[in-house]
């Protein structure tokens, strides 16, 4: 769906409200916690936070809160949605004078709190969203006290347009990596607040 005016928020919740009971755009759910399917375009984003459980913690809120999207040219909505399987999410991307909007599920989460914590999700498309496939957003904590940035998505275009457009998709998803990546390193380590 393009517009050229970001989209408020009834805007946005009639957009998921007609996705609500669509089935997911792709027959691999889940697997960006085993091995991606072939005959995708595979991204895969890592860096480390920095160390330690306060780093670890912050980053968790960023995610809870959906801020690695937050970078401008692309967001989140509604910022509230709860993390948990099932919960559906707005991606709203801007480029050359246009928003467009993405419709996501939420497959499944990851939330384990033992001596090397993790915490992340993975969303798949919708019908109304440019692309098809899954992405997955994972915060660790690995046994040197490491904490890391994972991003692991893989996706094909699902619209003719983003068939035509296919390099420049590619680019900003590249682009959207490197730039969620360095946003929850600021995340993590206090130079941007965290607003979950």
């Amino acid at each position: 769906m393009f517009r050229f005016s970001s989209p408020d928020s009834e805007t946005v919740e009639r957009f998921l409200a007609d996705q609500r009971n669509r089935p997911l755009t792709y027959g691999h759910q889940g697997k960006t916690a085993t091995t991606p399917p072939s005959g995708f375009n595979l991204d895969h984003t890592r860096v480390c936070l920095g160390q330690g459980i306060e780093i670890f913690d912050k980053a968790k809120m960023g995610l809870q809160g959906w801020q690695q999207f937050e970078l401008g040219w692309v967001s989140a909505r509604p910022v509230s949605t709860p993390i948990g399987e099932g919960e559906q999410i707005c991606i709203v991307g801007q480029a050359v004078g246009l928003y467009w909007l993405n419709a996501c599920r939420i497959v499944y989460v990851i939330d384990d709190s033992t001596s090397h914590p993790k915490f992340g999700y993975a969303y798949g498309t919708l019908p109304a969203h440019m692309e098809m496939g899954e992405e997955r957003f994972l915060v660790e904590m690995d046994s040197q006290g490491d904490v890391w940035y994972d991003i692991l998505a893989f996706s094909r275009p699902n619209r003719w347009l983003t068939r035509l457009a296919n390099y420049y998709m590619r680019t900003l998803q590249k682009r959207f990596g490197r730039e969620s990546a360095a946003h929850m390193k600021a995340i993590a380590q206090g130079k941007i607040p965290s607003s979950f």
